[in-house]
């Protein structure tokens, strides 16, 4: 280490000592924060953050009142692909927002508003928009098998089922000579169905999202009458199945920017998050409970989530829901150096409190060998309800396979995969 970069760790260490307050512990990795300790460690740091300053409001009464535990992890740099971040060098200059319209214009390929920072004008729309057209999994995600977990907090593991995810962006695509395919009016083509148990295998949805503010094109596949049947527009705010998830809620945020009528900056913090999920989602290997390493199915309420929680520095944002939507609001954390969302806290009609969504991403080599991220797990817990839906990634999920066009994402690979 040189000089100059000694002298500067140590007057870091210096002034994180000096910001503490007196009496107050340094925290370490693999530390704990539970019911029985946490009111005693709020004013403990970690990485020179207070623990009381690291947890939102949600993670503080869930962890005293609903027994999530978490553990500490030193935080790492986010690896992003080189064809995302050149693609946002390449394009972002020539993108720009209309409050009037509240559409952006300009847009081909990466983050079209890289560099908002709470002075820019309209910058949770901005934001929002990034999440919307510049997720970090390049052009295909294709996830063969997932897994839905239904828990229960008094009877624990009530049943799974098992489904395949497929998005193929038809726009923003990344590392190729054309940043679109065909006429230019989707974003992107998607395919959710069950393939377990029986008794819903081949039910799904296709799904068309347009680049623009038009509603979704969605057609279901009816196991009981063996045909598909078009959806109206309004289902993206609808169940999926019987989950206490919404389709608007895949991903934390699965709607266009302009289906929600207002966003809020409430501004930028530290929070600690699952950025690099270092336990292991599902086992397939394993029997029982140990299937899902990642979900403390043993102990009550049986939905809690077991991994390693690190620092990431988030913008916090406000949703504000329009009227016909179940939800009043979604308070949603970003991560501040790419557009996806760690944790929300959702509230209903009355303003109290309903759901908690957290989601733990990882990231993985795509299959042209460069770099993009997924979610290994994601929890939607219902505190209302008392019942949770738990997203299960497998491990051969994966991004940019080979040889696949839009023609595979389509209402007849839906028909065909009902009847496989």
């Amino acid at each position: 280490m040189t000089i100059t970069k000694y002298l500067s760790a140590a007057l870091l260490s210096v002034s994180a000592l000096a910001a503490a307050p007196a009496g107050a512990a340094e925290l370490s990795a693999g530390d704990r924060l539970d019911a029985g300790n946490l009111d005693g460690r709020l004013q403990d740091t970690f990485e020179g953050h207070s623990i009381d300053s690291l947890l939102t409001d949600v993670q503080k009464r869930l962890i005293r009142e609903q027994g999530l535990v978490i553990t500490l992890k030193n935080s790492e740099p986010v690896k992003l692909g080189k064809d995302y971040l050149a693609a946002t060098e390449k394009y972002s200059g020539g993108v720009s927002y209309d409050p009037d319209t509240r559409l952006m214009k300009g847009w081909r390929a990466g983050m079209p508003f890289p560099d908002v920072t709470e002075d820019t004008p309209h910058a949770a729309e901005k934001l929002v928009w990034n999440h919307h057209v510049a997720q970090p999994t390049k052009n295909f995600q294709d996830y063969p098998q997932f897994a839905y977990l239904f828990v229960d907090d008094k009877r624990g593991l009530e049943r799974r089922q098992e489904w395949v995810f497929k998005r193929f962006y038809t726009k923003g695509r990344l590392g190729e000579d054309s940043t679109e395919i065909g006429d230019g009016d989707t974003l992107f083509k998607q395919l959710l169905y069950a393939t377990y148990p029986n008794d819903i295998r081949g039910l799904g949805l296709f799904t068309v999202r347009y680049d623009g503010p038009q509603l979704d094109d969605s057609w279901a596949y009816l196991k009981s009458v063996r045909r598909t049947r078009r959806l109206s527009g309004g289902t993206w705010m609808d169940p999926i199945g019987g989950t206490d998830q919404l389709n608007d809620d895949i991903e934390i945020f699965n709607a266009h920017p302009t289906w929600y009528p207002e966003y809020k900056l409430l501004g930028k913090r530290t929070v600690l998050a699952v950025a690099h999920s270092s336990v292991k989602a599902w086992d397939q290997g394993a029997k029982g409970n140990a299937e899902f390493p990642v979900v403390d199915l043993d102990q009550p309420p049986y939905w809690n989530p077991l991994d390693k929680w690190e620092p990431r520095e988030v913008w916090v944002i406000e949703a504000i829901a329009p009227p016909e939507h179940p939800y009043s609001k979604k308070i949603m954390y970003m991560d501040t150096r790419f557009p996806r969302f760690y944790m929300a806290d959702v509230y209903d009609k009355k303003g109290e409190f309903w759901k908690w969504f957290n989601y733990h991403l990882k990231t993985i080599q795509t299959e042209d060998g460069d770099t993009g991220i997924v979610s290994s797990a994601g929890f939607t817990i219902d505190y209302q309800r008392r019942h949770a839906t738990i997203f299960i990634l497998s491990p051969d999920a994966r991004l940019n396979t080979p040889g696949v066009d839009p023609g595979d994402i389509s209402l007849r690979e839906l028909e065909q995969a009902a009847v496989r």
